[in-house]
């Protein structure tokens, strides 16, 4: 089981020291990789119809991941760099491919791309892109994405995309893994016909379900179980007495990854109150679990 940090974007500030320090204490206590969430705008959500549902607002902070991790790739050495998830279909194709080349040059191929298609319909009509199409946009955009990274003259013409003979160079020195997200059924089966793994970011009893889901949907593509990744998300306010269970009921589904979220959700309450307490809960919670990792 390989044990992973959730960057803490609402809590953790705008301090480079910090967040440095944060990146640098995750990857000296032996987490593997360091996963951030995306958005590139926050929205008020009073008075919109449709509303919108997501925890989110104008008030949230996100820090952009491409240019984080360009942060850690030089702040860090080992740990890898994952998006968890970036929210591909808003994003212009060719430049999420030559941005996610260069991190994982940089980096020396620490990068994992999570994809998924968000629910801030707002977001999506600021950058300019279709909200009411972007699950198709997603799956062009995978077959784009990895045809970039692999050729270094593209040719190509499909719904959604026009590249005339051009191509993104340095290319990066490996397939870069495409990873999804998401909670519902379209989502599994898209990652089942496409994806490299799947990110189950609910709680525990939901990823666990949602595991079995992902699963069938493998299985009715017919592809191989075991080489497709998994990583669940786990959450520090569960409490000190369930993180080990969790981790380990994971490991006996062989699921590859776990994620330690430290931010409060919705229901818990305000979370940490410092960025320091961010740092000191990552140490708290590798005491109790780092054991359990194995690599």
């Amino acid at each position: 089981m390989r044990i992973g940090a959730i960057f803490p974007h609402l809590e953790i500030g705008d301090d480079p020291v910090i967040i440095r320090d944060w990146a640098q204490t995750a990857e000296g206590l032996g987490y593997s990789h360091i996963l951030a969430y995306d958005h590139v705008l926050g929205a008020v959500h009073a008075d919109r119809q449709p509303p919108l549902w997501g925890p989110y607002t104008e008030a949230s902070a996100f820090h952009e991941p491409f240019v984080l991790f360009g942060y850690f790739a030089a702040c860090t050495t080992r740990v890898g760099l994952a998006t968890g998830i970036l929210i591909l279909p808003q994003r212009q194709t060719a430049l999420v491919a030559k941005q996610a080349a260069e991190i994982d040059i940089l980096s020396g191929g620490r990068l994992r791309l999570g994809i998924g298609t968000g629910w801030n319909y707002v977001e999506y009509e600021s950058l300019g892109e279709s909200f009411a199409g972007r699950g198709p946009r997603q799956e062009e955009q995978v077959e784009v994405l990895r045809r970039l990274w692999s050729e270094p003259v593209l040719d190509y013409r499909g719904k959604h995309h026009r590249i005339d003979r051009a191509g993104i160079k340095p290319l990066p020195g490996r397939r870069i893994p495409i990873w999804f997200g998401g909670f519902t059924e379209i989502a599994f089966r898209r990652a089942a016909a496409l994806g490299d793994g799947f990110m189950f970011g609910s709680g525990h009893a939901q990823n666990v379900d949602a595991l079995g889901r992902v699963r069938a949907a493998l299985a009715a593509a017919g592809r191989d179980v075991s080489t497709f990744g998994t990583e669940a998300f786990v959450n520090y306010q569960s409490g000190e007495a369930a993180w080990r269970a969790e981790i380990t009921e994971l490991a006996t589904l062989n699921v590859d990854y776990v994620s330690m979220r430290a931010m409060a959700l919705r229901g818990q309450g305000d979370g940490l109150s410092s960025p320091r307490e961010h740092i000191a809960a990552l140490e708290k919670y590798w005491r109790v679990v780092g054991d359990l990792a194995t690599g």
